[in-house]
């Protein structure tokens, strides 16, 4: 990342695996964190390291946080002793972001033997901070919320090139060649974005992980049940588990209910604790087809307004432009706004940014339709770099 923090690394939010043991439950409380290096400067989403990014592709492999070698089936327990087919796991993923899709693809790759994978995810589509949404009036006039781009840097290239290389092949990745005014590229990083959406990246690991996938399922409380996790959510019955893998940002996990808040150790606590993150806003304008927006970039850094950071084209910027699709428009605000703001109701907030819009881009056309959405859990700067916590 530059030096001036002008992209974005995603909350490095541990991902907190549960596996019931026999006996009674224990917990293993890893090393203590290392301290972050300060707040970055405001600047808007893109997809790079940790744990909801493809920088954390091999930290999230499976239940607990001991990493597998590749192609190396995970051990069943029971299966050599007993003589029978083991009978078949179940397993829940919470959180239908790119480390939830991504665990849940690297699982059903991994795992020998029968394994039932379930994905649950408190909002209405997959995606999580790699949201795109699209136009009520055309389904094909999309605009990223949240990550804008994806860069590779040579130290994760050496380490995750057949990721890279295989959403190259299929399409779902390719190189940005649009030109993003401001933005700073050290020497051997690539960046790449998704021609049908940043939230392509994520369903493709769905995809491939043949997990049940069920939105608006908001865990809300996680007990220990004769050797089985039992997940309470807002709506619906409870299920039972044999491993829960937790992947949302960490104040969602301090306030889960049940056994599972006693398993955490105090010093796992401490660590959850220490995380804290930043808030801004994003907007998305969707324009009729036909309708011009003429600048000679596909999107811009903002320097010196109070509310604007970040302003994008966004079918520019992944160079889908149609005739028959209409542009859209990307804005994220500042960190401080997002902070000053982030009680206020969303309605309000957006009529502040179209304000400050009118002063960098006036006289734009009037869009169809409009999506504000309030990043609550932006950005981490002050993060835990234990990736995994296992709670036995």
């Amino acid at each position: 990342m530059g030096s001036n923090g002008r992209k974005l690394q995603f909350p490095a939010a541990p991902a907190a695996t549960l596996r019931p043991l026999p006996a009674a439950p224990q917990v293993a409380c890893p090393a203590p964190c290392r301290p972050a290096a300060g707040p970055p400067r405001a600047r808007p989403l893109t997809a790079r390291e940790a744990p909801g990014s493809l920088a954390a592709i091999s930290r999230s492999q499976a239940p607990g946080s001991r990493p597998q070698a590749p192609g190396r089936p995970l051990p069943r327990r029971g299966a050599a002793q007993s003589g029978h087919p083991p009978a078949m796991k179940r397993g829940l993923i919470v959180g239908a972001g790119l480390t939830g899709s991504l665990c849940a693809a690297l699982l059903r790759k991994e795992v020998s033997g029968p394994l039932y994978l379930a994905v649950w995810d408190k909002a209405g589509d997959s995606g999580g901070r790699m949201t795109t949404a699209s136009s009520p009036h055309n389904p094909h006039c999309t605009a990223d919320l949240g990550a804008q781009y994806v860069t590779c840097t040579p130290h994760y290239a050496k380490k995750h090139q057949t990721f890279y290389d295989e959403l190259l092949a299929h399409g779902i990745l390719k190189p940005l060649a649009s030109p993003i005014e401001g933005m700073m590229v050290k020497e051997g990083d690539h960046n790449f974005v998704a021609p049908q959406g940043i939230s392509s990246v994520v369903k493709h690991y769905l995809k491939q992980s043949g997990a049940e996938v069920h939105f608006r399922h908001c865990v809300t409380q996680i007990n220990l049940r004769n050797g089985k996790w039992e997940v309470f959510n807002e709506t619906g019955s409870p299920e039972q588990f044999d491993f829960v893998v937790l992947t949302m940002p960490v104040p969602q996990i301090l306030q889960l209910q049940g056994d599972f808040a006693n398993l955490i150790s105090e010093c796992q606590r401490q660590q959850l604790e220490s995380v804290s993150y930043s808030s801004r806003y994003a907007l998305g304008l969707f324009y009729e087809a036909g309708t011009k927006i003429d600048v000679p970039w596909a999107g811009q850094y903002i320097t010196g307004n109070p509310c604007i950071r970040f302003v994008s084209i966004d079918n520019k910027k992944r160079n889908i432009e149609s005739s028959e699709i209409g542009p859209s428009l990307v804005i994220h605000t500042t960190v401080p706004f997002g902070v000053t703001y982030l009680e206020h109701s969303v309605e309000d907030v957006q009529e502040l940014i179209l304000q400050q819009l009118e002063n960098i881009l006036p006289g734009l056309p009037q869009p169809v339709a409009s999506k504000c959405h309030k990043w609550r859990h932006s950005q981490a700067y002050d993060r835990c770099y234990n990736h995994a916590l296992e709670i036995q």
